[in-house]
Parts: C-alpha cells; sequence; structure tokens
C-alpha cells in the first residue's frame, strides 16, 4: 500500500506553486517523486534567474537527477501544477520519466496540442488531480497583474 497519494504530492507541488506567485512568478511547482519520497521540488523561477528555461519542470529535473546522480528518471514521478510547454515535455522525454501528473490544462501553451508522442513512449500520463486549484491560482495570478 502505498503512503502517500496522488494529492499529497500534487498538494506539495501546489504549496511550490503559492510560492512561485509570491515571488512574482507565473504560479507553476513541481515536485519528483521516487518510491514515494520527494526528491526534487521546484517552482518557476524565470523572472529571478532571468533565464526563460527556469520552468519548475526543468529545475525539478535538473534537481532529481543530481540527488540520482541518473540523466535518467524511469523510476520517478513528476508532479507539477500545469500541463507542461513543449520544451518541458521535451526534457521529460530526454529524461525518460516515468511518469508525469499535471493539474490544470494549458490549452494556449501545452504540450498536448502536439500530441502525447511529445513524451517518452514508456510515461505514464495522467491529469487533472487537483485540476481547479491550480486553474484558480493561475486565474487571480493573471487576474491581479492585469490590475
Amino acid at each position: 500500500m502505498d503512503l502517500y497519494t496522488d494529492n499529497y504530492f500534487m498538494s506539495e507541488a501546489l504549496s511550490l506553486a503559492h510560492r512561485a506567485a509570491e515571488a512574482g512568478e507565473i504560479p507553476v511547482g513541481a515536485v519528483v517523486v521516487c518510491k514515494q519520497r520527494i526528491i526534487a521540488r521546484a517552482f518557476n523561477q524565470t523572472e529571478l534567474l532571468h533565464d526563460v528555461t527556469a520552468h519548475a519542470e526543468i529545475l525539478a529535473i535538473t534537481t532529481a537527477s543530481e540527488y540520482l546522480g541518473a540523466k535518467y528518471l524511469q523510476d520517478c514521478t513528476l508532479y507539477v501544477t500545469l500541463e507542461p510547454c513543449v520544451m518541458c515535455a521535451g526534457a521529460l522525454y530526454w529524461a525518460q520519466l516515468g511518469r508525469v501528473v499535471y493539474a490544470a490544462s494549458d490549452d494556449k501553451r501545452g504540450f498536448s496540442r502536439l500530441g502525447k508522442s511529445v513524451l517518452h513512449p514508456k510515461t505514464v500520463l495522467d491529469s487533472g488531480i487537483m485540476e481547479e486549484e491550480s486553474r484558480q491560482l493561475l486565474l487571480n495570478f493573471f487576474r491581479r497583474l492585469r490590475t
């Protein structure tokens, strides 16, 4: 029996998304889990690092790879609060993530516009976990920017 659930891990990613929003970043958070243990945590830091590639997923992959001392993450699951963009999906492909779970879909920039083939063929994909919470955080963030 698994000690933690998808909701637990997604709530950890969502708390990181809140940190991103507080820092003025687009509120996306990510955690990488291996054997029921969080081995990497990250949130968007494109503004802070002045780096367009500093997405939560990329930072989490890098941290997880360093932690494991391996470039492939077949035994890991990425939980992320927003559907990965095409750039991040490419990185997930190369890291050979075993599973990707995202909360909210991204109709404008999400990789699924191009199809699941952007991910590694062995990657299991799940979505919709804590979707409404993630969507509301994003909507509120962008509303504040426009006022």
